[in-house]
Parts: structure tokens; C-alpha cells; sequence
């Protein structure tokens, strides 16, 4: 049916369902963030009627970027502490699907005749309820690609015009830098209240094995990284201490400090491998507190 293209936001993936008593806003994991978003469920509650559910993303602008860490700050923190962070970086939720409308699913229609219901729909709404653009038009996605990419658009997502909505099934974005990976953190170099750099490893054959490390993590990702980390038991597979360059390359060693699966980081690999490892550093982005473990493949 030809191509639809649309910006790929970086924030949380946010399915809000609206029913006569009210809103639940619930991740791509099934987790309940209501509470976590009261800005955009009061807005859904107010401008959305009964029988609707809308597929978007929460996103946070901070002055003329998106800043994900500021979404973060809002699954973490204190209930307490999430009226003032409301306040003073209110989200928005760019929407770019609807699943249903007037308690009609609409899973079955295609794309093209959803968005034509969405567009109608969102022909009444005000900020934070933002309709995501959309179009067909190579050229204008191209340039979108470029231009909207200081803003902290991370790319494109393209869809099939005639794409109907299946569930569990994912929509592979492009635009990201080669080699875009979310994996285990299993160990960091330094030590677990000051590391230094992130070791990453990989399953093959039921066996963990260290396929890279992070460039030296900046003072305010080794900060973030501190309060979150726990020792692993000594049932780790990976030895005290590596070599300093690249594995198994130099004598010299360091210390490696072990640490429990319980977190997910996204980290940036080009695409150059040897043996199942990358032969260039990796780069920590930043930590993923809106994914679990059991979200990734193993």
C-alpha cells in the first residue's frame, strides 16, 4: 500500500485506554504509569471520550530538545516528588495511532484508515495531546530525518499504508546509529561505587561471554551508574580481572567489578566484529529504568 513515514520520538511508548471510568496509561511491558503521568491522563481524560485507545509516546521537551532523562526521573522518583517534577517539565504525548474509537476496534483497518479517524479526532485537541506527523512523501521524511535530528528525534519509523495492527508484534525503526543495542550490564571496570567503564557480555551456547567495553563513562553517568548497581554472587562466570585494552590483548590487567543482571542499558556498537566481539569501544548511553530484564532477548 506504499510507505508512511513518521518521526521515531525518544521517550516511553504509551498506550492509553479510556474507558467511563477514567484513563490507564500502560507501557509496551504492560506496566501501569498512570500515576507516574497525572499531566497527560488528566489531559487524555478531558479530551479523549470513552471507548478510545490511543497508541503515542510520552515525551519530554526541555527547552528546545527532548530529554529522556527527565522521563526517567519520573518512574524513580518519590511519589512525593512528582508534583513539583510536573510542574517544572510537564510532558507531552505524541500520538500517532488509535486502536479503537467509540468502542469499535479498529486493529483490523489498515493504517491509512486509522490515521484518517486519528486526524479527525485530534482535530480537537491542545497540548500536552499532540498528533505525530505523518506522511508520504519520501522527500519530506528525508528532510525530517535531517532537520529534526538537533531536536533529539532519534529517526524514522516506516509503516505499510495497508499495515493492520497485530498483537505482540513490533515496528522496527530506522535512523538509528549502526549497531544500536539494549543488553545486560554485567560488569563495570573501577570499582561499583566509582566505575569507571561498562563491560558487556553476550549468551552464546549457554555460556556468558565478554564481547566489549564502554569508552570512560562521563562523571555523571559513573554517578547514576553508583546508586545503582549490586555485587554479584560468586557464581559469576567471568574472572577478576581483564586485560586493560581490548580483551585478551595486553597484559596488563584490571580490576573487574561483577554486578547482577537486574538492569538494562542502551549502549552505541558499530557494526565490526572478531570472534563475536566488538573490535571498537562501545558507548553507554544511559540507563533504561522504563525496561526490565525479562523485556529483552536472551
Amino acid at each position: 500500500g506504499g510507505a508512511v513515514y513518521e518521526p521515531k520520538w525518544d521517550g516511553y511508548r504509551i498506550v492509553a485506554v479510556r474507558d467511563d471510568s477514567g484513563v490507564r496509561l500502560w507501557s509496551r511491558q504492560g506496566k501501569d504509569l498512570t500515576s507516574r503521568f497525572p499531566d497527560l491522563a488528566e489531559a487524555v481524560v478531558s479530551q479523549v471520550q470513552p471507548g478510545t485507545v490511543i497508541d503515542a509516546e510520552a515525551v519530554i521537551w526541555n527547552r528546545d530538545r527532548l530529554d529522556f532523562d527527565l522521563l526517567q526521573r519520573r518512574l524513580v522518583s518519590a511519589t512525593s516528588s512528582l508534583p513539583g517534577l510536573v510542574a517544572k517539565h510537564p510532558a507531552s504525548l505524541m500520538v500517532f495511532d488509535i486502536l479503537a474509537h467509540r468502542g469499535s476496534d479498529l486493529r483490523e483497518r489498515p493504517l491509512r484508515d486509522r490515521r484518517e479517524v486519528l486526524e479527525e479526532l485530534a482535530g480537537q485537541w491542545r497540548p500536552p495531546l499532540q498528533l505525530s506527523l505523518s506522511t508520504t512523501d519520501e522527500a519530506t521524511a528525508r528532510a525530517w530525518f535531517v532537520d529534526y535530528r538537533p531536536a533529539g528525534v532519534e529517526g524514522l519509523v516506516v509503516k505499510g499504508r495497508l499495515l493492520q495492527v497485530h498483537p505482540g508484534a513490533t515496528v522496527v525503526g530506522e535512523g538509528e546509529e549502526p549497531g544500536e543495542h539494549r543488553g545486560y550490564r554485567r560488569a563495570v571496570t573501577g570499582s561499583l561505587t566509582r566505575p569507571e567503564t561498562v563491560v558487556a557480555g553476550r549468551i552464546r551456547d549457554g555460556v556468558l561471554h565478554i564481547v566489549g567495553k564502554t569508552t570512560p563513562l562521563s562523571r555523571t553517568q559513573a554517578a547514576d551508574l553508583a546508586v545503582s548497581l549490586t555485587a554479584a554472587g560468586p557464581e559469576h562466570p567471568w574472572p577478576d580481572e581483564v586485560s586493560s585494552t581490548r580483551f585478551g590483548s595486553s597484559r596488563e590487567k584490571v580490576k573487574l567489578a561483577k554486578v547482577e543482571p537486574l538492569l538494562v542499558a542502551e549502549v552505541l556498537a558499530d557494526t565490526a566484529l572478531q570472534a563475536g566481539a566488538y573490535r571498537h569501544p562501545l558507548r553507554f548511553v544511559r540507563l533504561r529504568r522504563d525496561l526490565s530484564v525479562g523485556d529483552l532477548d536472551p
